[in-house]
């Protein structure tokens, strides 16, 4: 099969868009988990450092939500589970 060299790159550049395309893993506010246990998760799961964790606990309680971490879909979703797992609420957004 044959494809026109505007064919190929509109296909080349579909195919970079979706692999470049980042989803957002957002964080909610419950009145369930302490600011240390969502700090410790923070740490572990999205690899924040301390500070940055504290920070997205506090957004999380003012606001109600944050962004704690962009990336890819598919590596977003593993987080999310693992957070979930733990009695937090989150979701991806794209």
């Amino acid at each position: 099969m044959y494809f026109s060299t505007e064919t190929e790159k509109h296909s080349l550049t579909s195919i970079l868009d979706e692999m470049l395309r980042t989803s957002k893993l957002i964080l909610y506010n419950d009145d369930v988990n302490t600011f240390d246990w969502v700090i410790k998760c923070l740490v572990e799961l999205c690899k924040h450092t301390p500070e940055q964790a504290e920070q997205c606990a506090i957004i999380v309680h003012y606001k109600g939500k944050c962004k704690v971490k962009s990336g890819i879909y598919s590596e977003l979703e593993k987080i999310c589970l693992a957070l979930l797992s733990r009695g937090l609420s989150a979701k991806i957004e794209e």
